[in-house]
């Protein structure tokens, strides 16, 4: 199954290792299904069925012009999820693809999902406004953009260092290799869908979707994330989320799937083997 086409005829990559009980990851802006790899060898291994796509416009998914606003992203998941045959599966979502979980599970009334996970989830609202004084200003969004459309290139290479993956600031910094890996990914993706999605992830408010985990969900962020700040993101999420388990990685950046990636490892097996 390495293509799924969705219901508006977009082909999107998508990755099937092992089998067993499935679990299904959605990828962080501006990366694809890649960044989850030695987390799907972990649950192949461990006796469960890892799948992970890319998403519209990035990876090796079509591009499109449009449909970069979460509720088609919620449609792509359902899609993948139908094609895989993925009934009783776990939904896991990094960074932007908290926010696919969060409103598959209220568009879809989380059709065939058993549990839920939010890793340096967006969700609930990043936004600044009245209703959310702590959340990131606009002109920090437009500037991202502006330095997106003025050289996507450099805006990657040094966003993914100090702030992605914490170098300079955590005890453990990542390779070169892997900031050089994290920037080719980045603009495999098309400029369409690159700029759309920061819209779209840094103004959907998904605080409607909450009453909607109605399964058991793990939160896992760090509290040293200067690119979705823990405060308005995963602790927020723990309040809106009945009976959700919300797990701090001390000091840990946004990409502590690189950087806490054994411990982030054991704590989805941790989770699912409940």
């Amino acid at each position: 199954m390495p293509y799924v086409k969705t219901r508006d005829g977009t082909d999107l990559y998508v990755k099937d290792w092992g089998e067993g009980r499935p679990v299904v990851l959605t990828h962080g802006w501006p990366l694809s299904a890649d960044m989850w790899d030695p987390q799907m060898m972990a649950l192949a291994e461990a006796g469960f069925r890892a799948i992970a796509y890319d998403r519209r416009g990035f990876g090796r998914s079509g591009q499109p012009w449009g449909g970069y606003d979460y509720d088609t992203f919620a449609d792509d998941l359902a899609d993948v999820i139908a094609a895989a045959g993925a009934d009783d599966a776990t939904i896991v979502g990094f960074s932007m693809g908290g926010g696919e979980v969060a409103r598959y599970m209220s568009r879809h009334e989380g059709k065939g999902v058993v549990a839920a996970g939010l890793i340096s989830s967006v969700v609930p609202y990043m936004l600044k406004d009245d209703s959310n004084p702590d959340g990131v200003p606009a002109e920090q969004i437009e500037q991202i953009k502006d330095g997106i459309r003025q050289d996507r290139f450099s805006f990657f290479r040094d966003t993914f260092a100090p702030q992605f993956f914490g170098v300079g600031y955590v005890t453990s910094p990542v390779s070169d290799d892997v900031l050089d890996w994290a920037t080719r990914t980045a603009t495999l993706a098309s400029l369409k869908a690159t700029l759309a999605c920061v819209d779209a992830f840094a103004k959907t408010d998904f605080r409607p979707d909450l009453p909607a985990f109605r399964v058991p969900t793990l939160i896992v962020h760090g509290t040293g994330d200067e690119t979705v700040p823990i405060d308005t993101s995963a602790r927020a999420a723990a309040k809106g989320i009945a009976g959700s388990q919300l797990v701090e990685y001390d000091g840990e950046p946004h990409g502590l799937n690189v950087t806490a990636s054994d411990r982030l490892t054991r704590d989805l097996l941790t989770f699912l083997g409940r």
